[in-house]
């Protein structure tokens, strides 16, 4: 479990333990020293987002993009301390904005009881942030050489994972987990489990290096391959 304030994914890549290794950010800088944050945890993770950066030797003003896998408390709920530090947008998938703007997180899955229990008992509510640009699939956002976005809808709808292709570090988003071992997310927290399913098969079908997971470890040897018998496993594929 790392204590580390950062872990090195690749040249100027890192993922930022937000959660010990539970719940993760990330990092990428440009070589002109631009840098671009992916991911702000829970509402308390805001500041352990700003001082990561110190350890890369950069500072807010360095930050030129901020980045949202997806609309959830547990990734959103330390933008808004992120945007007014750094005084940057959000961007994320178009279908998810919406949701990132009202600091409201998408539904849950309503063909599941407790979906619709913790819909009722525990709303998915974090700080409103302002969101400067919208993302579609396929897109290359202009961060460190490129980032691709890779919609994988399902555990919200505009849930996407970020290709970053000159490294070849994946960013999964939560399609699935790896806490100790590869498994699904939550089912109730999805708005639509069956979907989330679907969509995780586009990890198989992507060229990469590293799997870097927005909760757990990265996986650096055959990650594609440990997620194809994941996927294999749970009768996916």
């Amino acid at each position: 479990m790392s204590r580390q304030p950062v872990v090195p994914l690749a040249p100027n890549v890192w993922r930022i333990p937000l959660i010990r290794d539970f719940v993760n950010g990330f990092m990428f800088r440009d070589d002109d020293g631009q840098v671009t944050l992916v991911d702000m945890g829970v509402k308390k993770s805001g500041p352990k987002v700003i001082a990561a950066l110190e350890t890369i030797g950069a500072a807010p003003s360095d930050v030129t993009r901020l980045l949202l896998t997806h609309a959830h408390p547990d990734h959103a709920g330390g933008a808004a301390h992120v945007a007014r530090v750094t005084g940057r947008d959000f961007g994320l998938h178009e279908d998810d904005a919406g949701y990132a703007a009202a600091g409201q997180g998408p539904p849950r899955d309503h063909s599941l009881r407790l979906g619709r229990l913790m819909e009722r008992l525990s709303p998915s509510k974090f700080e409103a942030v302002a969101v400067g640009e919208t993302f579609t699939d396929g897109q290359v956002v202009p961060v460190a050489g490129g980032l691709q976005v890779v919609h994988t809808p399902g555990h919200t709808p505009g849930h996407a994972a970020y290709l970053h292709l000159p490294t070849g570090v994946l960013i999964t988003g939560d399609s699935i987990f790896n806490v100790r071992q590869l498994r699904w997310p939550v089912k109730a927290f999805c708005t639509d489990f069956r979907l989330n399913e679907q969509t995780a098969q586009r990890l198989v079908e992507l060229d990469y290096t590293t799997a870097a997971f927005t909760h757990g470890t990265e996986l650096r040897v055959n990650p594609r391959e440990h997620i194809r018998r994941f996927l294999t496993r749970q009768g996916v594929i």
